[in-house]
């Protein structure tokens, strides 16, 4: 979840909280939730989800909501998501801002902007007030939707037509927004902005411009603005320090970056897997596959599994360097912890272990993928290599 989402949904969830419930209802709501999540059905899944709404709890469980319109959206069944968010409209539920808000969040992530804007134009006529809640919520939606084409459209259109004052959550979506079309310098005066307008940039203000300020070549303006993060005695999330070692990497070197994240780790930061894998990258980028796989051991120690990044990174170098076994270990892995890997990085791995006279291992990973019930994998064992003509 996003850094936005996040402060949105603490923003409007507590609207929805309703008396704690007893144990046992608990028990079944939960059993239901576990069975929403079993459901391999897509249709199946709409037709529960539909039928759980009915329940006024299921309705304060955002939790659900997210998890099941990411699968839809994740499918590319946006037909489904509809049919679900559209249902919701028939409860009493709709005429509260916060639960408007939701499904014009919800709509934003599946890509469905037009959707969210309907949301938020109905929403007078449900007699649901519209605040700054809920542009910020309409602003977040067509971030999320990669509709940049209108974000500026609705900064113009909205707080004048609806007579609401920005806050702090819209000058950091601001912020986010510029940063996205890769106006920089308007995002800069945005963040100026915000604090003549008496608000003062939080973490989430930071950690939105690092991450665009390092990513974007941007090394000295990021610099800059960690200087003045701390001047404003602003504790740096470990989102922050993921992107000033990004910078690190790709501006000073990885031996630099490592150097950071002893630093991290001195003033009681613990690396988490993003961490990891930037260090991961940096020393595939300079051909240092034994550095790499000193690093990647460590992933386990932040409790968490490798993402399709780290695979990315390892892989194809672990064959470049003739590591055939660690390539085909890795693939393993990938299968086992159910990674969405892109289909490619398997099949070059597969072609490579044909080429490496690893035939039967090969085998064994495309049958792994094949039955993979996550994901269905459509590898090719190809020919083993011809063999060159022996001299008669």
């Amino acid at each position: 979840m996003s850094s936005f989402s996040r402060l949105l949904c603490r923003s409007f969830c507590t609207s929805l909280q309703q008396q704690k419930p007893t144990s046992k209802p608990i028990a079944k709501l939960n059993k239901l939730i576990a069975d929403l999540y079993k459901e391999r059905d897509l249709k199946q899944l709409v037709q529960k989800f539909k039928q759980y709404s009915e329940i006024d709890r299921f309705r304060t469980n955002p939790r659900v909501y997210d998890t099941t319109v990411h699968r839809l959206a994740t499918c590319k069944k946006p037909e489904l998501v509809e049919e679900i968010l559209e249902d919701q409209k028939r409860y009493g539920d709709i005429g509260k801002e916060g639960f408007a808000v939701r499904l014009i969040t919800l709509y934003g992530k599946a890509g469905m902007f037009d959707h969210a804007r309907k949301v938020f134009d109905e929403m007078p006529e449900r007699k649901c007030q519209r605040t700054v809640l809920s542009v910020n919520a309409l602003l977040g939606a067509c971030l999320s939707a990669k509709r940049l084409d209108k974000f500026e459209e609705l900064l113009r259109e909205l707080p004048g037509k609806l007579g609401v004052e920005l806050d702090k959550v819209s000058y950091n979506v601001m912020i986010n927004g510029f940063c996205e079309k890769g106006l920089f310098d308007d995002a800069v005066m945005a963040f100026d902005e915000m604090q003549k307008k008496g608000f003062e940039p939080d973490v989430i203000t930071f950690a939105t411009l690092f991450y665009w300020l390092y990513r974007k070549n941007r090394f000295a303006d990021g610099e800059r603005m960690w200087a003045l993060m701390e001047k404003k005695n602003v504790t740096p999330s470990i989102r922050c320090y993921n992107s000033r070692l990004f910078g690190l990497v790709w501006e000073k070197g990885v031996s630099k970056a490592v150097e950071f994240v002893d630093e991290m780790r001195a003033k009681g930061v613990k690396p988490d897997v993003s961490t990891i894998e930037i260090l991961i990258k940096g020393f595939c980028k300079d051909g240092n596959l034994e550095e790499a796989k000193k690093w990647y051991k460590e992933i386990r120690e932040c409790d968490s599994d490798p993402t399709k990044a780290t695979y990315a990174a390892l892989i194809p170098l672990a064959c470049k360097n003739g590591e055939l076994d660690l390539a085909a270990k890795l693939c393993r892995e990938i299968l086992h912890i159910r990674c969405d890997v892109d289909e490619p990085l398997l099949q070059s791995a597969v072609d490579e272990l044909v080429d490496g006279s690893k035939l039967e291992e090969a085998k064994k990973i495309v049958h792994l993928a094949r039955s993979n019930s996550h994901h269905r994998y459509k590898l090719k064992v190809p020919p083993p290599p011809t063999p060159p003509p022996s001299d008669s």
